[in-house]
């Protein structure tokens, strides 16, 4: 910690902050992504809200604020706040959002009603109870530090050797069973290990404000990768990023560390939803607006002699002028020609593949573009559909 301290320039306390909310960051990243890839992340947020009791009949079994026990009293009632979603689930016909609604409220109003109990009574060493409810990062001293970290890297360690049986069981749990896997062990285990990401982080954020920090980062790294391993590294290396950019920040303006972490992290999201290379909301419009450009020269390509019907084919027949595609006439030039033949015969590729499309061999699960079908398919693909278009044998 001495020298995270002489690295940062900061004080002593801050220092504290900062180291745990990186752990945090990089833990509920790693470990939040099990959750959400699974559809689950509410069940984070009714395991946040489940550890208030937890901290509670903790501190009333062992009579004193000793973190290590608190904390195991949190994960206690956590994991069976989890497990008692999911056997409210198979037992019943209840729905999972409803099993979670009842099981959130139920705990989370004994944990206000134990508060409230251990407030009014003469014992003065359960102030600071209420800071596992809305986090107080400024409390953290060291040795919770250290309790965060062991538990961090005992969760990542099981990360590690189990991540090809954990991931086969996130997405296709019947094959898992399939071939031999315990299905229902593994769940338990990913259940577990959400149990844990809360655990480490209602004393920085609370347990109202956890979700966000189990969520957000997989949301982001889902925006900017496909493949699992990656978005369980990325998701760690938000989940860091935001940490420490919102503890610093906090520390700063001197502003609550909870709060400003999470809002950190939001503005992380929205970010990566609307700029995210290939799937941000822009992009997305970006493209739905150079494909509808695309259609509507196109138009113009293939019926030059068609009636100008407003403002956007005037703009389009201009474009076309520019590039030396349509006369002044109207009438399209020699590359114009070239261009249209083009259009012409991607029309004819896409027409063929919405008829025999189904009946083509493809080395893999191909997703056509249907303004570039030779690429995006192959050319082996395109000869298919030509031959049955032709009708000739393939």
């Amino acid at each position: 910690m001495d020298g995270l301290v002489a690295l940062l320039g900061l004080p002593y306390t801050d220092a504290v902050v900062i180291a745990g909310a990186l752990v945090l960051g990089i833990t509920s990243g790693v470990l939040g992504a099990f959750a959400v890839l699974r559809r689950r992340s509410l069940v984070g947020d009714a395991v946040a809200h489940a550890t208030l009791p937890g901290v509670c009949v903790a501190f009333l079994v062992a009579g004193v604020k000793d973190v290590p026990g608190l904390l195991l009293g949190a994960a206690i009632a956590g994991l069976v706040a989890a497990l008692l979603m999911v056997g409210i689930e198979r037992a019943s016909r209840i729905r999972p959002d409803a099993a979670i609604g009842v099981v959130l409220s139920g705990f989370f109003a004994f944990g206000v009603v134990l508060l409230t109990h251990l407030s009014n009574s003469s014992d003065a060493d359960q102030a600071g109870l209420e800071n596992y409810l809305f986090g107080q990062a400024a409390g953290l001293l060291e040795r919770d530090v250290a309790v965060m970290a062991g538990l961090a890297a005992s969760a990542l360690l099981v990360v590690g050797v189990l991540r090809r049986a954990l991931t086969t069981t996130l997405f296709d749990p019947a094959y898992a069973g399939a071939i031999g896997l315990p299905v229902r062990a593994l769940e338990t285990v990913m259940t577990a290990l959400l149990v844990v990401a809360v655990v480490i982080g209602v004393r920085v954020v609370g347990a109202i404000l956890m979700v966000a920090m189990l969520v957000v980062p997989t949301v982001t790294a889902r925006q900017l990768a496909d493949r699992f391993p990656r978005v369980l590294v990325l998701a760690g290396l938000i989940g860091a990023a935001v940490g420490v950019t919102g503890a610093l920040t906090a520390t700063r303006g001197q502003l609550p560390t909870g709060p400003v972490v999470v809002l950190t992290g939001f503005t992380v999201a929205v970010a990566a939803l609307l700029l995210a290379p290939g799937r941000g909301v822009l992009w997305q419009a970006r493209r739905l607006a150079a494909r509808r450009r695309t259609v509507r020269r196109d138009a113009v390509l293939t019926q030059p002699d068609a009636p100008v019907s407003g403002l956007r084919d005037r703009l389009v027949r201009a474009g076309l002028r520019r590039r030396g595609l349509l006369a002044a006439d109207g009438t399209l030039t020699a590359a114009g020609r070239a261009a249209a033949a083009e259009t012409a015969e991607r029309r004819a590729l896409w027409t063929a593949w919405l008829e025999h499309g189904p009946s083509i061999r493809l080395p893999d699960a191909r997703e056509p573009d249907p303004t570039d079908l030779r690429g995006s398919l192959g050319d082996d693909a395109v000869a298919q559909l030509r031959a049955l278009a032709a009708g000739a044998p393939r």
